[in-house]
């Protein structure tokens, strides 16, 4: 007992040494598993390629000109795109679906349960069930035909339309989250006050409901954002080999080409795109009280 008092004292007396001791454990597995392989890619996209595989001594730039082709620039905007399309389709779902869970008393919990079900399975038993909707003698095909509405069955899998629908089903309990807990700490009492100044349910939504629960949004927009930016087994499963995305050109890269300086070098790339969308969504953020601030002092006037 007198030990471990003397601990605490210890303990009380430095707490430059508890600070350090509650974040070793933390940095030494980024240290190990992120900063220490991330030393390692970067170090690679800097070689040559390997006479079969790996990397060879000496340093080049070729690897980051490279990416400079049409080829793999296509590859890198139709992935922006399409993480800028899922993200917007997140925000159009996601939205009302936080919003009814945040307004519900009695089946909060059970809603909630329902937007966290998806995260008990298995990201690629989701994308196959996706397959055995979307393909031609699939669910939707059949229901379509059956009804009358189609007389043959419709290309669905294996097209951009199903390489969104899959991210957006894939990514979308990431923007309800968020934005659940935005909207959950709304003050009712604040939208009462705009229906008594005479605000419609556009206005209320527009000036009070969106901008208090804009930074839960904005957290949201980025996890999509970032996910469907680094997603290759959606684009590989659903859209075949004319729907590749940069996912899948690095994996290549390190699975089938073998040519890791430069498989390295796209991933760095990617990250350079990543740190760049979350700095702009940060300054967004932050812009963002800034905004409600003068909404809000327009509606005193």
């Amino acid at each position: 007992m007198s030990r471990r008092a003397g601990w605490l004292r210890i303990l009380r007396a430095r707490p430059g040494l508890t600070r350090g001791l509650l974040l070793a454990p933390g940095s030494l597995w980024l240290l190990v598993f992120f900063a220490i392989p991330l030393l390692f890619v970067v170090l690679a996209s800097g070689l040559h390629r390997g006479e079969f595989s790996g990397v060879a001594p000496g340093l080049t730039l070729e690897n980051y000109l490279r990416f400079a082709d049409p080829l793999y620039l296509e590859v890198l905007g139709r992935t922006a795109l399409w993480a800028g399309l899922t993200t917007a389709g997140c925000v159009v779902l996601g939205f009302p679906v936080a919003w009814v869970i945040a307004r519900s008393r009695r089946f909060r919990n059970l809603l909630l349960f329902l937007v966290v079900i998806p995260f008990w399975t298995s990201f690629l038993v989701r994308t196959f069930a996706m397959i055995f909707l979307l393909r031609d003698s699939g669910l939707v095909n059949s229901l379509l035909l059956q009804t009358g509405l189609i007389h043959e069955p419709l290309t669905l899998l294996y097209t951009p339309f199903a390489v969104l629908l899959g991210l957006v089903y894939g990514f979308l309990p990431f923007m309800i989250l968020p934005v659940y807990a935005a909207l959950e700490r709304l003050d009712p009492s604040l939208l009462e006050a705009a229906a008594l100044l005479g605000a419609r349910p556009s206005t209320r939504l527009r000036t009070v409901i969106v901008p208090l629960a804009f930074p839960g949004i904005v957290a949201g927009a980025l996890l999509v954002f970032v996910s469907a930016f680094g997603s290759f087994l959606t684009s590989d499963l659903l859209g075949g080999a004319k729907q590749a995305m940069i996912g899948n050109l690095i994996q290549n890269q390190f699975t089938t080409a073998r040519n890791w300086p430069f498989g390295s070098a796209a991933s760095l790339i990617v990250m350079g795109v990543v740190m760049l969308a979350v700095l702009a969504s940060l300054r967004v953020r932050d812009r963002a009280p800034r905004r409600l601030s003068r909404q809000a002092a327009e509606v005193a006037r």
